[in-house]
Protein backbone atom coordinates (compact mmCIF):
# COMPACT_ATOMS: atom_id res chain seq x y z
CA UNK A 1 0.00 0.00 0.00
CA UNK A 2 1.75 3.11 -1.23
CA UNK A 3 0.14 6.68 -0.36
CA UNK A 4 1.24 9.61 -2.20
CA UNK A 5 1.16 12.97 -3.36
CA UNK A 6 0.37 14.57 -7.03
CA UNK A 7 2.11 18.28 -6.74
CA UNK A 8 2.24 20.75 -9.57
CA UNK A 9 0.52 23.79 -11.01
CA UNK A 10 -2.63 23.82 -13.02
CA UNK A 11 -2.37 22.20 -16.37
CA UNK A 12 0.84 20.27 -15.38
CA UNK A 13 -0.98 16.60 -15.99
CA UNK A 14 -1.62 15.54 -12.49
CA UNK A 15 -4.63 14.51 -13.51
CA UNK A 16 -4.56 12.31 -16.32
CA UNK A 17 -1.44 10.33 -13.94
CA UNK A 18 -3.99 10.00 -11.14
CA UNK A 19 -7.06 8.47 -13.60
CA UNK A 20 -4.09 6.27 -14.58
CA UNK A 21 -3.04 5.19 -11.11
CA UNK A 22 -6.35 4.20 -10.54
CA UNK A 23 -6.92 1.94 -14.11
CA UNK A 24 -3.99 0.03 -13.31
CA UNK A 25 -3.17 0.09 -9.77
CA UNK A 26 -6.36 -0.15 -8.06
CA UNK A 27 -5.55 3.08 -5.78
CA UNK A 28 -8.04 5.52 -4.62
CA UNK A 29 -8.17 9.21 -5.58
CA UNK A 30 -8.39 10.94 -2.89
CA UNK A 31 -10.53 14.72 -4.78
CA UNK A 32 -11.33 16.82 -1.75
CA UNK A 33 -13.80 18.86 -4.34
CA UNK A 34 -15.54 15.33 -5.16
CA UNK A 35 -15.62 14.46 -1.04
CA UNK A 36 -17.37 17.61 -0.33
CA UNK A 37 -19.98 17.30 -3.09
CA UNK A 38 -20.39 14.01 -1.90
CA UNK A 39 -20.93 14.64 1.64
CA UNK A 40 -23.26 17.46 1.03
CA UNK A 41 -25.68 14.74 0.13
CA UNK A 42 -25.04 11.62 2.24
CA UNK A 43 -26.52 12.47 5.16
CA UNK A 44 -24.21 11.53 7.73
CA UNK A 45 -22.83 14.08 10.70
CA UNK A 46 -20.05 15.17 8.93
CA UNK A 47 -22.38 15.50 5.92
CA UNK A 48 -24.51 17.56 7.39
CA UNK A 49 -21.48 20.27 8.96
CA UNK A 50 -20.73 20.26 4.82
CA UNK A 51 -24.16 21.04 4.03
CA UNK A 52 -24.31 23.79 7.01
CA UNK A 53 -20.67 25.75 6.07
CA UNK A 54 -21.76 25.42 1.99
CA UNK A 55 -25.31 26.63 2.22
CA UNK A 56 -23.62 29.67 3.94
CA UNK A 57 -21.43 30.40 1.20
CA UNK A 58 -18.33 30.01 3.45
CA UNK A 59 -15.02 27.94 2.81
CA UNK A 60 -14.94 24.39 4.51
CA UNK A 61 -12.36 24.38 7.23
CA UNK A 62 -9.32 21.95 7.37
CA UNK A 63 -10.49 20.22 10.05
CA UNK A 64 -13.89 19.30 7.94
CA UNK A 65 -11.70 18.30 4.82
CA UNK A 66 -8.80 16.12 7.14
CA UNK A 67 -12.24 14.47 8.54
CA UNK A 68 -13.74 13.35 5.44
CA UNK A 69 -10.43 11.99 4.58
CA UNK A 70 -10.06 9.90 7.32
CA UNK A 71 -13.73 8.29 6.69
CA UNK A 72 -12.48 7.18 3.67
CA UNK A 73 -9.49 5.83 4.67
CA UNK A 74 -11.22 4.48 7.64
CA UNK A 75 -13.66 2.33 5.21
CA UNK A 76 -10.55 0.74 4.06
CA UNK A 77 -10.16 -0.71 7.38
CA UNK A 78 -8.58 -4.13 6.05
CA UNK A 79 -5.89 -1.66 4.34
CA UNK A 80 -5.77 -4.44 1.60
CA UNK A 81 -6.57 -1.37 -0.61
CA UNK A 82 -3.39 -0.04 -3.57
CA UNK A 83 -3.08 3.02 -1.76
CA UNK A 84 -4.62 6.33 -1.88
CA UNK A 85 -3.91 9.48 -4.11
CA UNK A 86 -4.44 13.21 -2.55
CA UNK A 87 -6.07 15.07 -4.96
CA UNK A 88 -6.16 18.79 -4.10
CA UNK A 89 -5.11 18.28 -0.55
CA UNK A 90 -2.70 19.64 0.77
CA UNK A 91 -2.81 22.91 -0.21
CA UNK A 92 -0.84 24.85 2.51
CA UNK A 93 1.99 23.90 5.06
CA UNK A 94 -1.08 23.65 7.72
CA UNK A 95 -2.73 21.12 5.61
CA UNK A 96 0.25 19.25 5.21
CA UNK A 97 1.21 18.61 8.76
CA UNK A 98 -2.37 18.24 9.68
CA UNK A 99 -2.91 15.04 7.31
CA UNK A 100 0.82 13.77 8.26
CA UNK A 101 -0.73 14.00 11.76
CA UNK A 102 -3.71 11.98 10.53
CA UNK A 103 -1.77 9.53 8.80
CA UNK A 104 0.19 9.09 11.83
CA UNK A 105 -2.57 8.50 13.90
CA UNK A 106 -4.01 5.65 11.47
CA UNK A 107 -0.31 4.06 11.21
CA UNK A 108 0.32 4.88 8.02
CA UNK A 109 2.59 7.20 6.01
CA UNK A 110 2.86 9.48 3.27
CA UNK A 111 5.12 7.48 0.83
CA UNK A 112 6.18 10.06 -1.48
CA UNK A 113 5.28 13.73 -3.30
CA UNK A 114 5.64 13.79 -6.76
CA UNK A 115 6.18 16.89 -8.10
CA UNK A 116 5.22 17.16 -11.43
CA UNK A 117 7.26 20.43 -12.93
CA UNK A 118 6.37 22.48 -16.00
CA UNK A 119 7.59 25.80 -17.33
CA UNK A 120 5.11 28.57 -17.66
CA UNK A 121 4.91 29.08 -20.93
CA UNK A 122 4.59 26.11 -21.92
CA UNK A 123 1.66 25.53 -19.57
CA UNK A 124 0.27 28.44 -21.58
CA UNK A 125 0.12 26.73 -24.64
CA UNK A 126 -1.00 23.33 -23.09
CA UNK A 127 -3.90 24.58 -21.04
CA UNK A 128 -4.99 27.01 -23.83
CA UNK A 129 -5.55 24.02 -26.19
CA UNK A 130 -7.10 21.61 -23.49
CA UNK A 131 -10.57 19.90 -23.71
CA UNK A 132 -12.10 17.27 -21.86
CA UNK A 133 -14.59 14.63 -22.46
CA UNK A 134 -17.77 15.50 -20.25
CA UNK A 135 -18.68 11.92 -19.73
CA UNK A 136 -15.35 9.67 -18.94
CA UNK A 137 -13.10 12.82 -17.93
CA UNK A 138 -10.57 11.81 -20.75
CA UNK A 139 -8.29 14.95 -21.69
CA UNK A 140 -7.19 15.81 -24.97
CA UNK A 141 -5.45 18.75 -26.52
CA UNK A 142 -5.96 20.44 -30.37
CA UNK A 143 -2.44 20.50 -31.46
CA UNK A 144 -0.75 17.49 -29.06
CA UNK A 145 -3.70 15.23 -28.65
CA UNK A 146 -7.03 15.38 -30.72
CA UNK A 147 -9.37 13.25 -30.95
CA UNK A 148 -9.56 10.55 -33.54
CA UNK A 149 -12.68 11.82 -34.86
CA UNK A 150 -13.40 15.56 -34.37
CA UNK A 151 -16.01 16.03 -31.52
CA UNK A 152 -15.80 12.35 -30.60
CA UNK A 153 -14.24 10.85 -27.58
CA UNK A 154 -11.65 8.76 -28.22
CA UNK A 155 -12.60 6.26 -25.36
CA UNK A 156 -16.34 6.38 -24.11
CA UNK A 157 -17.54 7.65 -27.70
CA UNK A 158 -19.11 10.52 -25.95
CA UNK A 159 -19.59 14.12 -28.02
CA UNK A 160 -19.89 16.23 -24.80
CA UNK A 161 -16.39 17.88 -25.41
CA UNK A 162 -16.12 20.66 -23.58
CA UNK A 163 -13.71 23.35 -22.49
CA UNK A 164 -12.72 25.13 -19.01
CA UNK A 165 -13.76 28.77 -19.38
CA UNK A 166 -11.04 29.56 -17.15
CA UNK A 167 -8.60 27.80 -19.63
CA UNK A 168 -7.33 30.99 -21.36
CA UNK A 169 -4.17 32.69 -20.82
CA UNK A 170 -5.05 35.48 -18.25
CA UNK A 171 -6.95 33.08 -15.79
CA UNK A 172 -3.96 30.69 -15.77
CA UNK A 173 -1.68 33.57 -14.95
CA UNK A 174 -4.06 34.31 -11.91
CA UNK A 175 -4.24 30.48 -11.02
CA UNK A 176 -0.79 30.16 -11.34
CA UNK A 177 -0.19 33.12 -9.10
CA UNK A 178 -1.85 31.19 -6.56
CA UNK A 179 -0.32 28.23 -6.57
CA UNK A 180 2.84 30.01 -6.06
CA UNK A 181 2.02 31.60 -3.36
CA UNK A 182 0.24 28.85 -1.34
CA UNK A 183 1.05 25.89 -2.60
CA UNK A 184 4.53 25.49 -4.11
CA UNK A 185 5.96 25.86 -0.41
CA UNK A 186 4.77 22.27 0.09
CA UNK A 187 7.92 21.31 -2.18
CA UNK A 188 10.59 22.49 0.07
CA UNK A 189 8.29 21.63 3.08
CA UNK A 190 8.66 17.71 1.69
CA UNK A 191 12.27 17.95 -0.05
CA UNK A 192 12.86 18.48 3.61
CA UNK A 193 11.26 15.45 5.09
CA UNK A 194 12.87 13.53 2.21
CA UNK A 195 9.79 12.66 0.62
CA UNK A 196 10.04 14.77 -2.62
CA UNK A 197 10.09 13.62 -6.21
CA UNK A 198 10.36 15.29 -9.07
CA UNK A 199 9.38 14.53 -12.63
CA UNK A 200 8.83 16.11 -16.08
CA UNK A 201 5.40 16.79 -16.63
CA UNK A 202 6.35 18.10 -20.32
CA UNK A 203 7.42 14.61 -21.47
CA UNK A 204 5.36 12.46 -22.85
CA UNK A 205 2.22 11.25 -20.95
CA UNK A 206 3.80 7.60 -21.04
CA UNK A 207 6.91 8.55 -19.88
CA UNK A 208 5.54 10.33 -17.00
CA UNK A 209 3.73 7.50 -15.86
CA UNK A 210 6.98 5.58 -15.88
CA UNK A 211 8.56 8.10 -14.08
CA UNK A 212 5.92 7.74 -11.62
CA UNK A 213 6.24 3.88 -11.49
CA UNK A 214 9.98 4.25 -10.69
CA UNK A 215 9.22 6.12 -7.43
CA UNK A 216 6.17 4.18 -6.77
CA UNK A 217 8.41 1.23 -6.92
CA UNK A 218 11.67 3.45 -4.75
CA UNK A 219 8.89 3.83 -2.18
CA UNK A 220 7.67 0.65 -1.96
CA UNK A 221 11.17 -0.78 -1.24
CA UNK A 222 12.22 2.07 1.06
Amino acid sequence: MVNIILLGPPGAGKGTQARRLVEERGMVQLSTGDMLREARTSGTEMGKRVAEVMDRGELVTDEIVIGLIEEKIAADSDGQGSGFIFDGFPRTLPQADALGAMLSRRGQRLDAVIEMRVEDEALVSRISGRFTCGNCGEVYHDQTRPTKVEGVCDVCGSTDLRRRADDNAESLKQRLMEYYKKTSPLIGYYYAQGDLFTVDGLAEIDEVAGKISEVLAQSANS
